[in-house]
């Protein structure tokens, strides 16, 4: 059997771990420069928040109803998360990490209700942090069962574990909330009568192969008990990695925003690292506000081959500020800025260039671990490239950031006694 355990209100359940008098009051985090809402607690949703919404919009509603907001603290959630997954890994054979605050495990205990009840609570008594624990024989069964756990359960565990309970769950679940069935699918199965997940068990397995895919196909077969999904506990590289970011104030000067792309760069070689990958290719894109119509609007990239993969820091900044330098006009005003780099191989499969001009590739090497290794026990970079920046104004807007309680011994909670 999978379980599917998933994290409740996973950001405002991290806020509200090292803020006990926020029990029971509503709660939002908001998105990048606290842009719009992307996290709500129950209290919030009862109050009508929606997902998506534009904070400015709300802000009196917000202070009318003592709504409690926090900036996004990606930090604190990762670190967070970390903890619930370590949890997990303890209590299962193996583990499929879907998402920051979601993981299948495969149930190796006979009383599977004991089994989850004992895992639910583990993990809120070690975290803090409330969980829902759906039980199925498949992924797809898993996430029905999630569901019903999370929105008509106190105990926060449903297990779908006959054939009469199966198919009055299938029943219960409309088309378009079955996991991996997207608005465009669900739109064409309803014009065919096809409205609940039961339906969907119904149609002829031909049909839905010629009319729309092998993965719905797949979704189909799961919900009859058929395992098409397996748990998946291997880390798959990434084949593409991105960070990008909106600045907190718009940048005009070429060196503030040689600073943002460059921590950017910095960013993509670190992930790279962590995965023990190399990329070749590398994009860099700026642009402007095009919600702003008083400006003039640009919008650029530029893309550069490497001779040879990396995942260095001071190669890739050095290739970005080149590219940097292509598509920079000082006479706009720009928003955003990001750097891609693809074409990602296995660090033991680099291949040599005839025309690879830099000699010192093991040096290179050997300072960019040696960089992330302090910057992983002293804090993120505290040793940097000197084109990062310190001021940085471009940042973005985070008025309402919590500490980093659990990653930053300068703000770990302090107990009077």
């Amino acid at each position: 059997m999978i379980a599917l355990i998933d994290c409740n209100n996973f950001y405002a359940s991290c806020e509200r771990v090292f803020r006990p008098d926020l029990e029971k009051k509503p709660i939002v985090v908001l998105s990048n420069n606290d842009g719009c809402v992307i996290a709500r607690s129950n209290e919030a949703k009862k109050l009508g928040v929606k997902m998506g919404e534009p904070a400015f919009k709300k802000k009196d509603f917000f202070v009318k109803n003592n709504i409690h907001t926090f900036s996004t603290n990606f930090i604190l959630y990762g670190d967070m998360s970390k903890r619930v997954m370590s949890i997990l890994k303890q209590n299962s054979k193996e583990i499929d990490i879907y998402s920051i605050d979601e993981a299948f495990v495969d149930c190796y205990n006979e009383n599977l209700n004991k089994y989850a009840i004992h895992l639910r609570n583990k993990v809120k008594k070690w975290t803090g942090i409330p969980v829902s624990i759906g039980i199925a024989k498949t992924k797809v069964l898993a996430k029905i069962a999630n569901h019903i756990a999370k929105k008509h359960r106190k105990s926060g565990v449903f297990i779908l574990d006959n054939q009469e309970i199966i198919k009055k769950a299938l029943k219960f679940t409309p088309i378009e909330d079955v996991w991996g069935i997207g608005y465009r699918y669900a739109q064409i199965l309803k014009e065919y009568g096809v409205n609940t997940a039961y339906d969907l068990t119904c149609i002829e397995e031909s049909w839905i192969k010629n009319k729309l895919s092998i993965v719905v196909l797949r979704i189909t077969q799961e919900l009859k008990g058929i395992n098409c999904f397996q748990i998946d506990s291997k880390n798959i590289a990434k084949k593409k990695i991105c960070t990008s970011r909106s600045f907190g104030q718009p940048i005009k000067d070429y060196n503030t925003l040689k600073e943002a792309v460059s921590t950017f760069a910095v960013r993509c070689c670190e992930k790279l690292r962590k995965q023990k990958t190399c990329a070749s290719e590398i994009k860099i894109f700026i642009y402007t506000n095009p919600f702003n119509p008083r400006h003039k609007q640009y919008y650029a990239t530029k893309n550069i081959k490497l001779d040879r993969a990396t995942n260095d820091n001071q190669i890739i900044v050095k290739e970005v500020i080149k590219g940097l330098k292509m598509i920079y006009k000082k006479e706009y005003i720009y928003k955003k800025a990001g750097v891609i780099v693809s074409k990602i191989i296995k660090e033991d499969q680099l291949q040599l260039s005839l025309f690879d001009q830099i000699t010192n590739r093991e040096k290179y090497s050997k300072i960019s671990k040696i960089i992330d290794q302090l910057n992983n026990s002293m804090g993120k970079d505290k040793l940097r490239i000197a084109t990062q920046g310190f001021d940085r104004n471009w940042r973005m807007k985070q008025e309402q950031l919590s500490p980093c309680y659990t990653t930053r011994i300068e703000e770990i909670l302090t107990v009077k006694v």
